[in-house]
Protein backbone atom coordinates (compact mmCIF):
# COMPACT_ATOMS: atom_id res chain seq x y z
CA UNK A 1 0.00 0.00 0.00
CA UNK A 2 2.78 2.49 -1.19
CA UNK A 3 2.86 5.33 -2.51
CA UNK A 4 4.64 5.99 -5.82
CA UNK A 5 7.34 7.64 -6.21
CA UNK A 6 5.68 9.27 -9.19
CA UNK A 7 3.09 11.06 -7.01
CA UNK A 8 6.19 12.22 -4.56
CA UNK A 9 7.48 13.96 -7.62
CA UNK A 10 3.93 15.32 -8.55
CA UNK A 11 3.75 16.72 -5.21
CA UNK A 12 7.08 18.19 -5.05
CA UNK A 13 6.57 20.18 -8.69
CA UNK A 14 3.79 21.54 -6.87
CA UNK A 15 5.05 22.61 -4.05
CA UNK A 16 5.94 25.85 -5.35
CA UNK A 17 2.90 26.84 -7.15
CA UNK A 18 0.25 28.50 -5.62
CA UNK A 19 -2.81 26.51 -4.33
CA UNK A 20 -4.85 28.26 -2.27
CA UNK A 21 -4.69 26.79 1.53
CA UNK A 22 -1.84 24.92 1.10
CA UNK A 23 -0.15 24.31 4.54
CA UNK A 24 4.17 25.05 4.42
CA UNK A 25 5.82 21.72 3.12
CA UNK A 26 8.29 20.26 5.89
CA UNK A 27 10.02 18.28 3.65
CA UNK A 28 10.55 21.25 0.40
CA UNK A 29 14.65 20.63 1.74
CA UNK A 30 14.93 16.97 0.90
CA UNK A 31 15.29 14.97 -2.10
CA UNK A 32 13.12 12.86 -4.03
CA UNK A 33 14.10 9.48 -2.32
CA UNK A 34 13.92 11.34 0.76
CA UNK A 35 10.58 12.58 0.42
CA UNK A 36 9.53 9.49 -1.08
CA UNK A 37 10.51 7.17 2.00
CA UNK A 38 8.99 9.78 3.83
CA UNK A 39 5.52 9.62 2.22
CA UNK A 40 5.92 5.56 2.51
CA UNK A 41 6.31 5.90 6.13
CA UNK A 42 3.30 7.95 6.40
CA UNK A 43 1.25 6.17 4.39
CA UNK A 44 2.28 2.70 6.40
CA UNK A 45 1.36 4.70 9.17
CA UNK A 46 -1.93 5.40 8.63
CA UNK A 47 -2.81 2.02 6.92
CA UNK A 48 -2.11 0.54 10.42
CA UNK A 49 -3.26 2.63 12.60
CA UNK A 50 -7.05 3.19 10.74
CA UNK A 51 -7.84 0.08 8.46
CA UNK A 52 -7.43 -2.70 10.97
CA UNK A 53 -10.14 -1.61 13.49
CA UNK A 54 -12.59 -0.19 10.74
CA UNK A 55 -12.86 -3.35 9.32
CA UNK A 56 -12.88 -4.96 13.06
CA UNK A 57 -16.23 -2.74 13.42
CA UNK A 58 -17.93 -3.43 10.27
CA UNK A 59 -17.58 -7.09 10.64
CA UNK A 60 -19.23 -6.80 13.70
CA UNK A 61 -22.00 -4.47 11.58
CA UNK A 62 -22.56 -6.95 8.89
CA UNK A 63 -23.24 -9.82 11.24
CA UNK A 64 -25.58 -8.11 13.55
CA UNK A 65 -27.72 -7.14 10.53
CA UNK A 66 -27.47 -10.97 8.66
CA UNK A 67 -27.41 -12.97 11.35
CA UNK A 68 -31.43 -13.09 11.30
CA UNK A 69 -30.84 -15.11 8.03
CA UNK A 70 -28.40 -17.75 10.28
CA UNK A 71 -30.96 -17.63 13.44
CA UNK A 72 -33.87 -18.47 10.61
CA UNK A 73 -32.50 -22.08 9.94
CA UNK A 74 -31.97 -22.58 13.66
CA UNK A 75 -36.17 -22.52 14.37
CA UNK A 76 -36.57 -18.76 14.75
CA UNK A 77 -39.82 -19.14 12.63
CA UNK A 78 -40.98 -21.88 14.56
CA UNK A 79 -40.08 -20.17 18.08
CA UNK A 80 -41.82 -17.18 17.13
CA UNK A 81 -45.42 -18.67 17.35
CA UNK A 82 -44.84 -20.46 14.11
CA UNK A 83 -44.05 -16.90 12.28
CA UNK A 84 -45.21 -16.96 8.51
CA UNK A 85 -42.73 -16.55 6.13
CA UNK A 86 -44.18 -13.10 4.89
CA UNK A 87 -44.24 -11.85 8.54
CA UNK A 88 -40.09 -12.76 8.47
CA UNK A 89 -39.46 -11.36 4.85
CA UNK A 90 -41.60 -7.81 6.75
CA UNK A 91 -38.53 -8.00 9.80
CA UNK A 92 -35.84 -8.19 6.88
CA UNK A 93 -37.39 -5.07 5.24
CA UNK A 94 -38.16 -3.01 8.05
CA UNK A 95 -34.53 -3.18 8.83
CA UNK A 96 -34.04 -1.40 5.39
CA UNK A 97 -36.30 1.30 5.68
CA UNK A 98 -34.88 2.96 9.09
CA UNK A 99 -31.13 2.33 8.10
CA UNK A 100 -31.79 3.76 4.54
CA UNK A 101 -34.43 6.84 5.61
CA UNK A 102 -30.92 8.14 8.45
CA UNK A 103 -28.22 7.36 5.93
CA UNK A 104 -28.39 10.55 4.21
CA UNK A 105 -28.13 12.56 7.07
CA UNK A 106 -25.27 10.81 8.96
CA UNK A 107 -22.27 11.97 6.91
CA UNK A 108 -23.42 15.30 8.34
CA UNK A 109 -23.49 14.53 11.67
CA UNK A 110 -20.42 12.35 11.95
CA UNK A 111 -18.43 15.91 10.60
CA UNK A 112 -20.15 17.48 13.53
CA UNK A 113 -19.97 15.11 16.33
CA UNK A 114 -16.35 13.97 15.15
CA UNK A 115 -15.60 10.30 14.46
CA UNK A 116 -14.56 9.53 17.77
CA UNK A 117 -17.67 10.33 19.51
CA UNK A 118 -20.41 9.62 16.77
CA UNK A 119 -18.80 5.92 15.42
CA UNK A 120 -18.73 4.65 19.07
CA UNK A 121 -22.38 6.05 20.46
CA UNK A 122 -23.54 4.02 17.06
CA UNK A 123 -22.24 1.25 17.90
CA UNK A 124 -23.27 0.77 21.02
CA UNK A 125 -26.66 1.74 20.06
CA UNK A 126 -26.85 -1.51 17.70
CA UNK A 127 -25.14 -3.85 20.09
CA UNK A 128 -28.03 -2.93 22.63
CA UNK A 129 -30.51 -3.44 19.86
CA UNK A 130 -28.84 -6.78 18.76
CA UNK A 131 -28.63 -7.88 22.15
CA UNK A 132 -32.46 -7.86 22.94
CA UNK A 133 -33.60 -9.12 19.87
CA UNK A 134 -32.27 -12.65 21.40
CA UNK A 135 -35.57 -11.67 24.15
CA UNK A 136 -38.08 -11.33 21.69
CA UNK A 137 -40.90 -13.29 22.38
CA UNK A 138 -43.30 -12.47 19.18
CA UNK A 139 -43.21 -11.15 15.62
CA UNK A 140 -44.02 -7.62 17.10
CA UNK A 141 -40.63 -7.62 19.44
CA UNK A 142 -38.43 -8.43 16.44
CA UNK A 143 -39.93 -5.95 14.64
CA UNK A 144 -39.23 -3.37 16.98
CA UNK A 145 -35.45 -4.68 17.19
CA UNK A 146 -35.04 -4.72 13.60
CA UNK A 147 -36.42 -1.46 12.94
CA UNK A 148 -33.92 0.23 15.81
CA UNK A 149 -31.19 -1.95 14.11
CA UNK A 150 -31.73 -0.29 11.18
CA UNK A 151 -31.35 3.31 12.83
CA UNK A 152 -28.52 2.63 15.08
CA UNK A 153 -26.43 1.44 11.98
CA UNK A 154 -26.76 3.87 9.57
CA UNK A 155 -23.90 5.83 9.80
CA UNK A 156 -21.71 3.42 9.91
CA UNK A 157 -20.87 1.85 6.02
CA UNK A 158 -21.47 5.38 4.09
CA UNK A 159 -19.49 7.34 6.85
CA UNK A 160 -16.19 5.11 6.96
CA UNK A 161 -16.21 5.40 3.29
CA UNK A 162 -16.81 9.27 3.58
CA UNK A 163 -13.94 9.03 6.37
CA UNK A 164 -11.60 6.80 4.64
CA UNK A 165 -12.16 9.27 1.33
CA UNK A 166 -10.62 12.41 3.98
CA UNK A 167 -7.31 10.33 4.36
CA UNK A 168 -6.22 8.91 1.37
CA UNK A 169 -6.17 10.38 -2.36
CA UNK A 170 -8.08 9.12 -5.23
CA UNK A 171 -5.21 6.65 -6.54
CA UNK A 172 -5.09 4.97 -2.60
CA UNK A 173 -9.35 5.01 -1.95
CA UNK A 174 -9.77 2.33 -3.73
CA UNK A 175 -7.73 -0.82 -2.29
CA UNK A 176 -8.39 0.32 1.41
CA UNK A 177 -12.30 0.81 0.57
CA UNK A 178 -12.17 -2.45 -0.78
CA UNK A 179 -10.17 -4.08 2.35
CA UNK A 180 -12.55 -2.25 4.83
CA UNK A 181 -15.48 -4.36 2.50
CA UNK A 182 -14.25 -7.53 2.96
CA UNK A 183 -15.12 -7.45 6.57
CA UNK A 184 -18.75 -7.82 5.40
CA UNK A 185 -17.68 -11.52 3.05
CA UNK A 186 -15.69 -12.20 6.30
CA UNK A 187 -18.24 -12.08 8.54
CA UNK A 188 -20.63 -13.76 6.37
CA UNK A 189 -18.22 -16.26 6.61
CA UNK A 190 -17.37 -15.88 10.23
CA UNK A 191 -20.91 -15.72 10.68
CA UNK A 192 -21.91 -19.07 9.55
CA UNK A 193 -19.16 -20.63 11.93
CA UNK A 194 -20.07 -18.72 15.04
CA UNK A 195 -23.70 -19.24 14.41
CA UNK A 196 -22.80 -23.13 14.33
CA UNK A 197 -21.22 -23.00 17.52
CA UNK A 198 -23.77 -20.55 19.56
CA UNK A 199 -26.74 -22.74 18.63
CA UNK A 200 -25.39 -25.37 20.63
CA UNK A 201 -25.96 -23.34 23.68
CA UNK A 202 -29.36 -24.10 23.02
CA UNK A 203 -31.36 -24.67 26.71
CA UNK A 204 -28.91 -22.29 28.27
CA UNK A 205 -30.62 -19.75 30.44
CA UNK A 206 -34.13 -21.00 29.00
CA UNK A 207 -33.63 -19.58 25.38
CA UNK A 208 -33.32 -21.30 22.44
CA UNK A 209 -29.59 -21.38 20.55
CA UNK A 210 -30.80 -18.30 17.70
CA UNK A 211 -31.60 -16.16 20.73
CA UNK A 212 -27.91 -16.66 21.83
CA UNK A 213 -26.45 -15.93 18.60
CA UNK A 214 -28.16 -12.48 19.04
CA UNK A 215 -27.07 -11.86 22.42
CA UNK A 216 -23.88 -12.61 22.77
CA UNK A 217 -22.60 -11.05 19.09
CA UNK A 218 -24.70 -7.99 20.48
CA UNK A 219 -22.59 -8.07 23.61
CA UNK A 220 -19.33 -8.11 21.71
CA UNK A 221 -20.77 -5.30 19.75
CA UNK A 222 -20.95 -3.00 22.80
CA UNK A 223 -18.09 -4.15 24.28
CA UNK A 224 -16.19 -2.87 20.79
CA UNK A 225 -18.38 0.56 20.76
CA UNK A 226 -16.60 1.81 23.87
CA UNK A 227 -12.97 0.67 23.10
CA UNK A 228 -13.78 2.54 19.56
CA UNK A 229 -13.62 5.77 22.02
CA UNK A 230 -10.13 5.25 22.10
CA UNK A 231 -9.54 3.47 18.91
CA UNK A 232 -11.25 5.60 16.08
CA UNK A 233 -9.74 8.89 15.67
CA UNK A 234 -10.52 11.79 14.27
CA UNK A 235 -10.20 13.49 10.67
CA UNK A 236 -6.68 14.66 9.56
CA UNK A 237 -6.56 18.13 10.62
CA UNK A 238 -6.99 17.01 14.30
CA UNK A 239 -5.88 13.82 14.67
CA UNK A 240 -4.11 13.50 17.90
CA UNK A 241 -2.35 10.31 16.79
CA UNK A 242 -0.27 12.24 13.85
CA UNK A 243 2.33 14.88 14.51
CA UNK A 244 2.08 18.50 13.38
CA UNK A 245 4.50 17.50 10.43
CA UNK A 246 2.29 14.76 9.70
CA UNK A 247 -0.95 16.22 9.63
CA UNK A 248 0.22 18.95 7.43
CA UNK A 249 1.64 16.65 5.06
CA UNK A 250 -1.54 14.41 5.18
CA UNK A 251 -3.60 18.00 3.98
CA UNK A 252 -0.95 18.36 1.39
CA UNK A 253 -0.53 15.34 -0.35
CA UNK A 254 -4.69 15.59 -0.60
CA UNK A 255 -4.82 18.71 -1.69
CA UNK A 256 -1.97 18.45 -4.58
CA UNK A 257 -4.31 15.13 -5.38
CA UNK A 258 -6.84 17.78 -6.25
CA UNK A 259 -8.92 17.02 -3.13
CA UNK A 260 -10.59 19.73 -0.29
CA UNK A 261 -10.90 16.67 1.92
CA UNK A 262 -8.60 17.46 5.08
CA UNK A 263 -9.91 21.37 5.15
CA UNK A 264 -12.17 22.49 7.66
CA UNK A 265 -15.61 23.74 6.02
CA UNK A 266 -18.47 25.24 7.34
CA UNK A 267 -22.01 23.16 6.49
CA UNK A 268 -24.35 24.76 3.73
CA UNK A 269 -27.55 23.88 2.39
CA UNK A 270 -25.67 24.63 -1.01
CA UNK A 271 -23.88 21.48 -0.26
CA UNK A 272 -26.73 19.31 -0.69
CA UNK A 273 -27.83 21.38 -3.89
CA UNK A 274 -24.68 20.53 -5.15
CA UNK A 275 -25.34 17.09 -4.80
CA UNK A 276 -28.85 17.36 -6.01
CA UNK A 277 -27.88 18.82 -9.30
CA UNK A 278 -25.24 16.26 -10.25
CA UNK A 279 -25.71 13.80 -12.17
CA UNK A 280 -22.87 11.67 -10.80
CA UNK A 281 -25.17 11.21 -7.74
CA UNK A 282 -28.11 10.12 -9.70
CA UNK A 283 -26.14 7.53 -11.17
CA UNK A 284 -24.43 6.41 -8.68
CA UNK A 285 -27.69 5.40 -6.77
CA UNK A 286 -28.55 3.50 -10.14
CA UNK A 287 -25.57 1.73 -10.11
CA UNK A 288 -25.16 1.12 -6.30
CA UNK A 289 -28.98 -0.37 -6.04
CA UNK A 290 -27.69 -3.05 -8.68
CA UNK A 291 -25.44 -4.19 -6.50
CA UNK A 292 -26.49 -3.62 -2.89
CA UNK A 293 -30.14 -5.15 -3.64
CA UNK A 294 -28.14 -8.61 -4.50
CA UNK A 295 -25.76 -8.45 -1.80
CA UNK A 296 -28.71 -8.71 0.55
CA UNK A 297 -30.51 -11.21 -1.08
CA UNK A 298 -27.21 -13.09 -1.02
CA UNK A 299 -26.41 -12.85 2.70
CA UNK A 300 -29.47 -12.92 3.54
CA UNK A 301 -30.80 -16.01 2.02
CA UNK A 302 -27.45 -17.78 1.28
CA UNK A 303 -28.29 -20.27 4.27
CA UNK A 304 -31.62 -20.89 2.97
CA UNK A 305 -30.48 -21.83 -0.71
CA UNK A 306 -27.62 -24.11 1.03
CA UNK A 307 -30.10 -25.55 3.26
CA UNK A 308 -32.59 -26.43 0.23
CA UNK A 309 -29.33 -28.39 -1.06
CA UNK A 310 -29.97 -31.27 0.76
CA UNK A 311 -29.07 -30.53 4.12
CA UNK A 312 -32.60 -29.23 5.24
CA UNK A 313 -31.88 -32.04 8.51
CA UNK A 314 -28.48 -30.63 9.27
CA UNK A 315 -28.58 -26.93 9.41
CA UNK A 316 -25.19 -27.30 11.02
CA UNK A 317 -23.73 -28.70 7.86
CA UNK A 318 -25.80 -25.98 5.73
CA UNK A 319 -24.27 -23.48 8.38
CA UNK A 320 -20.86 -24.45 7.56
CA UNK A 321 -21.39 -24.61 3.66
CA UNK A 322 -22.11 -21.02 3.73
CA UNK A 323 -18.29 -20.24 4.86
CA UNK A 324 -16.70 -20.85 1.18
CA UNK A 325 -18.34 -18.08 -1.02
CA UNK A 326 -17.68 -15.50 1.36
CA UNK A 327 -14.02 -16.52 1.60
CA UNK A 328 -13.37 -16.30 -1.77
CA UNK A 329 -15.47 -13.27 -2.26
CA UNK A 330 -13.03 -11.44 0.62
CA UNK A 331 -10.06 -12.28 -1.56
CA UNK A 332 -11.51 -11.10 -4.85
CA UNK A 333 -12.71 -8.15 -3.49
CA UNK A 334 -9.09 -6.64 -2.21
CA UNK A 335 -7.40 -7.80 -5.51
CA UNK A 336 -10.44 -5.68 -7.59
CA UNK A 337 -9.75 -2.57 -5.07
CA UNK A 338 -6.00 -3.41 -5.59
CA UNK A 339 -6.47 -3.61 -9.81
CA UNK A 340 -8.84 -0.49 -9.88
CA UNK A 341 -6.35 1.60 -8.13
CA UNK A 342 -2.96 0.45 -10.06
CA UNK A 343 -5.10 1.61 -13.31
CA UNK A 344 -7.59 3.90 -12.40
CA UNK A 345 -10.21 1.89 -14.33
CA UNK A 346 -13.12 1.77 -11.87
CA UNK A 347 -16.19 1.76 -14.37
CA UNK A 348 -14.81 -1.34 -16.34
CA UNK A 349 -13.61 -3.35 -13.03
CA UNK A 350 -17.16 -3.00 -12.14
CA UNK A 351 -18.33 -4.07 -16.05
CA UNK A 352 -16.19 -7.38 -16.18
CA UNK A 353 -16.80 -8.50 -12.36
CA UNK A 354 -20.86 -8.05 -12.57
CA UNK A 355 -20.48 -10.71 -15.88
CA UNK A 356 -19.09 -12.77 -13.28
CA UNK A 357 -21.66 -12.39 -11.15
CA UNK A 358 -24.54 -12.40 -13.77
CA UNK A 359 -23.63 -15.78 -14.76
CA UNK A 360 -23.45 -17.12 -11.13
CA UNK A 361 -27.34 -16.16 -10.48
CA UNK A 362 -27.91 -17.95 -14.41
CA UNK A 363 -26.86 -21.02 -13.28
CA UNK A 364 -28.67 -20.81 -9.56
CA UNK A 365 -31.62 -20.14 -12.32
CA UNK A 366 -31.44 -22.45 -14.81
CA UNK A 367 -30.30 -25.38 -12.88
CA UNK A 368 -31.40 -27.59 -10.26
CA UNK A 369 -28.46 -30.05 -9.47
CA UNK A 370 -26.92 -29.19 -6.21
CA UNK A 371 -22.77 -28.76 -7.61
CA UNK A 372 -24.17 -26.30 -10.23
CA UNK A 373 -25.95 -24.19 -7.67
CA UNK A 374 -23.53 -24.49 -4.70
CA UNK A 375 -20.81 -23.13 -7.70
CA UNK A 376 -23.42 -20.37 -8.91
CA UNK A 377 -23.26 -19.03 -5.45
CA UNK A 378 -19.78 -18.64 -5.60
CA UNK A 379 -19.66 -16.69 -8.71
CA UNK A 380 -22.62 -14.77 -7.12
CA UNK A 381 -20.41 -13.41 -4.58
CA UNK A 382 -17.56 -12.72 -6.67
CA UNK A 383 -19.55 -10.94 -9.10
CA UNK A 384 -21.59 -8.52 -5.98
CA UNK A 385 -19.20 -8.36 -3.18
CA UNK A 386 -16.10 -6.38 -5.18
CA UNK A 387 -18.60 -4.16 -7.46
CA UNK A 388 -19.80 -2.77 -3.92
CA UNK A 389 -16.62 -1.19 -2.74
CA UNK A 390 -15.24 -0.49 -6.19
CA UNK A 391 -18.75 1.65 -6.75
CA UNK A 392 -18.06 3.41 -3.65
CA UNK A 393 -14.62 4.87 -4.16
CA UNK A 394 -15.45 5.03 -8.16
CA UNK A 395 -18.58 7.91 -7.06
CA UNK A 396 -16.20 8.94 -4.14
CA UNK A 397 -13.26 10.07 -6.53
CA UNK A 398 -15.25 11.88 -8.74
CA UNK A 399 -17.03 13.86 -6.14
CA UNK A 400 -14.64 16.97 -4.63
CA UNK A 401 -15.04 18.85 -0.92
CA UNK A 402 -16.38 17.31 2.03
CA UNK A 403 -19.89 18.12 2.87
CA UNK A 404 -21.10 17.37 -0.80
CA UNK A 405 -19.10 14.44 -0.83
CA UNK A 406 -20.91 13.16 2.40
CA UNK A 407 -23.99 14.05 1.03
CA UNK A 408 -23.23 12.34 -1.95
CA UNK A 409 -22.54 9.00 -0.26
CA UNK A 410 -25.26 8.97 2.06
CA UNK A 411 -27.84 9.20 -0.62
CA UNK A 412 -26.14 6.84 -2.83
CA UNK A 413 -25.82 4.00 -0.06
CA UNK A 414 -28.69 5.22 1.37
CA UNK A 415 -31.16 4.52 -2.09
CA UNK A 416 -29.17 1.47 -2.42
CA UNK A 417 -30.04 -0.05 0.82
CA UNK A 418 -33.36 0.69 0.51
CA UNK A 419 -33.59 -1.99 -2.05
CA UNK A 420 -32.82 -4.25 0.20
CA UNK A 421 -36.78 -4.14 0.92
CA UNK A 422 -37.03 -5.88 -2.42
CA UNK A 423 -34.05 -8.14 -1.60
CA UNK A 424 -36.41 -8.92 1.71
CA UNK A 425 -39.44 -10.42 -0.47
CA UNK A 426 -38.28 -11.98 -3.35
CA UNK A 427 -37.12 -15.64 -1.90
CA UNK A 428 -40.03 -17.21 -0.91
CA UNK A 429 -40.44 -19.96 -3.65
CA UNK A 430 -38.04 -22.70 -2.50
CA UNK A 431 -36.43 -24.82 -3.18
CA UNK A 432 -35.92 -23.18 -6.84
CA UNK A 433 -36.42 -19.23 -5.94
CA UNK A 434 -36.85 -18.56 -9.66
CA UNK A 435 -39.01 -14.90 -8.87
CA UNK A 436 -35.55 -13.94 -6.30
CA UNK A 437 -32.75 -15.24 -8.73
CA UNK A 438 -34.35 -13.55 -11.60
CA UNK A 439 -35.01 -10.26 -10.11
CA UNK A 440 -31.05 -10.30 -8.46
CA UNK A 441 -30.35 -10.79 -12.53
CA UNK A 442 -32.62 -8.17 -13.47
CA UNK A 443 -30.96 -5.77 -11.02
CA UNK A 444 -27.59 -6.93 -12.46
CA UNK A 445 -28.29 -6.47 -15.49
CA UNK A 446 -30.25 -3.14 -15.91
CA UNK A 447 -28.67 -1.34 -12.83
CA UNK A 448 -25.04 -2.77 -12.20
CA UNK A 449 -23.95 -3.06 -15.63
CA UNK A 450 -26.32 -0.86 -17.31
CA UNK A 451 -25.50 2.36 -15.42
CA UNK A 452 -22.05 1.45 -14.96
CA UNK A 453 -21.10 1.47 -18.66
CA UNK A 454 -23.56 4.79 -18.74
CA UNK A 455 -21.61 6.29 -16.30
CA UNK A 456 -18.44 5.35 -17.80
CA UNK A 457 -18.86 6.50 -21.39
CA UNK A 458 -20.42 10.05 -19.73
CA UNK A 459 -17.01 10.72 -17.55
CA UNK A 460 -15.11 9.55 -20.21
CA UNK A 461 -16.89 12.54 -22.93
CA UNK A 462 -16.37 14.89 -20.01
CA UNK A 463 -12.56 14.28 -19.48
CA UNK A 464 -12.16 14.37 -23.55
CA UNK A 465 -13.38 17.85 -23.20
CA UNK A 466 -11.62 19.45 -20.29
CA UNK A 467 -8.72 18.16 -21.78
CA UNK A 468 -9.45 20.09 -25.26
CA UNK A 469 -10.02 23.23 -23.21
CA UNK A 470 -13.85 22.87 -23.63
CA UNK A 471 -14.66 24.03 -20.06
CA UNK A 472 -12.04 26.82 -19.26
CA UNK A 473 -14.82 29.53 -19.41
CA UNK A 474 -16.18 27.98 -16.58
CA UNK A 475 -13.62 30.01 -14.94
CA UNK A 476 -13.48 33.07 -16.52
CA UNK A 477 -13.00 36.04 -13.98
CA UNK A 478 -12.88 33.78 -10.69
CA UNK A 479 -10.13 33.56 -8.35
CA UNK A 480 -8.45 30.33 -7.23
CA UNK A 481 -10.25 30.42 -4.01
CA UNK A 482 -13.64 30.87 -5.69
CA UNK A 483 -13.40 28.36 -7.74
CA UNK A 484 -12.53 25.85 -5.14
CA UNK A 485 -15.25 27.50 -3.27
CA UNK A 486 -17.94 27.58 -5.60
CA UNK A 487 -17.14 24.40 -8.53
CA UNK A 488 -15.25 21.85 -6.83
CA UNK A 489 -15.29 18.71 -9.47
CA UNK A 490 -16.38 20.94 -11.76
CA UNK A 491 -13.08 22.54 -11.76
CA UNK A 492 -12.10 22.36 -15.39
CA UNK A 493 -8.88 20.78 -14.00
CA UNK A 494 -10.15 18.25 -12.08
CA UNK A 495 -10.44 14.93 -14.16
CA UNK A 496 -12.54 12.11 -13.75
CA UNK A 497 -11.31 8.64 -12.44
CA UNK A 498 -13.22 6.58 -15.42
Amino acid sequence: MMDSQDDVSKERAVSHSEIHGLPPDPDAHLSEEERAAIDRKLLWKLDLTLIPWLCLLYLLAFLDRTNIGNAKIDHLQDDLHNMSTGKYNASLSIFFVSYSVFEPLTNVMMKKFRPSIFIPAIMVAWGLCMTFMGFCNNWSGLMAARWFLGLAEAGLFPGINYYLSCWYKRSEFGVRAAIFFSAAAVSGSFGGLLAAAIAKMSGIGGRPGWAWIFILEGLVTVVFGFLSIWFVHDFPDEATFLSEQDRARVVRRLKVDKQASAEHEEFSMKYVWMAMKDYKMWLGMIIYMGTDMPLYAFSLFLPSIVKELGYSSDPTTAQLLTVPPYAVAAVFTIAIGFIADRTGKRGLCNICVSLIGIAGFAMLLGSQQPGIKYAGTFLGALGIYPCIANTISWISNNIEGVYKRGVVLGFVIGWGNLNGIVSSNIYYQSPKYIVGHAVVMAYMIVCLLGGSITLHLLLRRENRLRRAGKRDHWVDGMTEQEVEKHLGDQRPDFIYTL
